[in-house]
């Protein structure tokens, strides 16, 4: 039988929202943002203060791209988080039988361009390959028997769509108007963006190469013969945004936000991250009350987890075999369903989610192309919900099996990893969810020094599906290792916080200072100020260029 590894659902995405000042006790606009990424060691981001004349910019950005991504100068502060965008299409092209190097375009054969190429190998001789280039772009796969060729035309390949060079322009933004405008350059990667400033505004906007397609969606192959060409791409202005949100939020989590209003359907992709993490920062943000920078904190940090809310209760109505099974299920009894380090109930619930999502993965999809594709968990929940006849011909009787069986294997696993005290199976611990970092080099150093340059492990909680988003297996492999959260009332007030440190030199205090404090998800005071920052100056390295 084919048993996948138990592994959550992977993640690469974000959280960022931002609140009106009408609705936080200072009275200004708060910004927080949180990219979630591979957590690495070094750090994929790094903090940065740029002072020039001009120029006055605090976040965090990653060493390889131009300014501050994720940050704020004098005037405002912006966030962003993943806007799912379908920027490629592959095309497949009729070839010349009396010449496999050509492809037919508007009725004519056309020569593919050839580049040839040197590559090294390690331990043989450099090996030789040519390139091939339709006008569309690179060809992937030349069919000889079939006399076919395909190559993928990809937006981000266009000229001028340099990954987050509008970074520049925002950084100097002062106004929701100039931001706007800023973004208009803002061609990679598809993001939402957002803002907010001093003067009380905030907003969101779209970003990102948006192809117009007005003869196909972009979900399937097209003849690459001239009648499915791009028309242009659609203007970032026209891409979704909105200022000054009435609700007096907006958020953003990777799921579908786009107003039904919209017109432009055929410039966003058809497929988005579960909403779990957006809704539920949707429903704390909906609280009626005024909002801390405090609550802010708490709020990057939760762990709630609207999944186990939903599939809790349908243990309740089944019949559990096993004692083992029984005493687990009693643990779940007045659960918060927060993924917290210490729970047990957590621990409980995490490796059943993960059964779940792993035994629906099996029996849902053909076996030809579960490794090529996976189900959402949001759609198995509809299934759970709404039984169907993937369930059998009994519906009700099946999903219950389904439910019965798939708590048994958790419980069984769990015995497997932690014991048979079932007390014992808390969430956070070395052999369940924790966080250890290591050098991606690092199995290529002496065993004496493969520990210095390691970090961990510590305890941590959550899931993908939580708004603090912990992917991967039991040791985090994902989730936000840099963010920020700002008050506009005071930029002095202003948390950062980026793990491990900021060094990559394991010699420096400054390698893995950070990692207790962010495992703990805790923040730091990001100081603005040239009084605060010469009070809690550490070092400072002054560098003359030569003359």
């Amino acid at each position: 039988a084919y048993t996948p590894p138990l592994k959550e659902h992977g993640l690469d995405g974000n959280n960022n929202w931002v609140i009106s000042g009408d609705r936080t006790t200072s009275g200004f606009p708060y910004m927080a943002s949180d990219p979630h990424r591979a957590v690495t060691l070094p750090s994929l981001r790094y903090m940065v203060h740029l002072n020039a004349p001009g120029w006055n910019v605090i976040g965090g950005g990653e060493p390889v791209i131009p300014g501050v991504s994720i940050g704020h100068n004098d005037h405002g502060a912006w966030g962003l988080t993943i806007f799912e965008t379908d920027a490629e299409d592959l095309y497949v092209y009729e070839l010349n039988p009396e010449n496999l190097g050509q492809y037919k375009h508007k009725g004519k054969w056309v020569d593919m361009q050839e580049i040839e190429e040197l590559i090294p190998i390690k331990g043989e001789k450099p090996r030789k390959v040519t390139l091939r280039y339709t006008l569309h772009g690179p060809v992937t796969y030349i069919d000889s028997t079939r006399q076919r060729a395909f190559a993928v035309r990809c937006g981000w390949l266009e000229t001028g769509g340099a990954p987050y060079l509008a970074s520049l322009r925002i950084n100097q933004a002062k106004n929701w108007r100039q931001f706007r405008k800023a973004n208009t350059y803002n061609h990679l990667p598809g993001e939402n963006m957002i803002w907010a400033d001093r003067k009380g505004h905030i907003g969101w906007q779209v970003v990102g190469i948006a192809p117009i397609r007005k003869n196909s969606s972009g979900m399937v192959p097209v003849p690459g013969d001239g009648r499915y060409e791009w028309s242009g791409y659609l203007p970032i202005r026209k891409r979704p945004h909105v200022k000054n949100p009435a609700k007096g939020f907006f958020a953003t989590a990777n799921e579908h936000v786009t107003p039904e209003t919209y017109k432009h359907w055929n410039t966003i992709a058809f497929s988005w991250a579960d909403p779990f993490r957006g809704r539920r920062i949707h429903e704390v943000l909906s609280e009626k009350k005024l909002r801390s920078l405090a609550d802010e904190v708490a709020l990057q940090a939760d762990f709630y987890s609207i999944p186990a809310r939903t599939l809790i209760p349908m243990l309740d109505q089944v019949d559990l075999k096993s004692e083992l099974a029984k005493t687990a299920h009693a643990q779940l009894d007045g659960w918060d369903f927060f993924l917290s380090p210490e729970s047990v109930a957590a621990g409980i619930y995490a490796m059943w989610e993960r059964i779940i999502y792993r035994e629906s993965n099996r029996r849902f999809i053909p076996e030809q192309i579960r490794p090529h594709i996976s189900l959402q968990l949001s759609r198995i929940i509809q299934w759970l919900e709404q039984p169907n006849d993937k369930f059998g011909a009994n519906y009700e009787r099946g999903r219950a099996e389904f439910l019965v069986e798939t708590f048994e294997m958790a419980v069984n696993a769990l015995e497997e990893k932690l014991g048979n005290s079932v007390e014992k199976w808390h969430y956070g611990q070395e052999n369940y969810k924790h966080s250890r970092m290591q050098h991606p080099l690092n199995h290529l150093l002496p065993e004496n020094l493969q520990e210095k340059y390691a970090l961990g492990p510590l305890p941590r909680g959550g899931n993908s599906h939580s708004p603090n988003a912990t992917g991967g297996s039991d040791n985090q492999a994902s989730g936000a290792s840099f963010r920020i959260i700002t008050d506009l009332s005071d930029w002095d007030k202003a948390l950062m916080i980026n793990s491990p440190g900021q060094s990559a030199d394991p010699e420096s205090k400054y390698y893995g200072n950070l990692f207790e404090l962010w495992a703990k998800d805790e923040f730091f005071p990001a100081y603005f100020s040239r009084e605060k920052i010469e009070a809690h100056t550490d070092v400072k390295t002054i560098l003359n260029p030569r003359p």
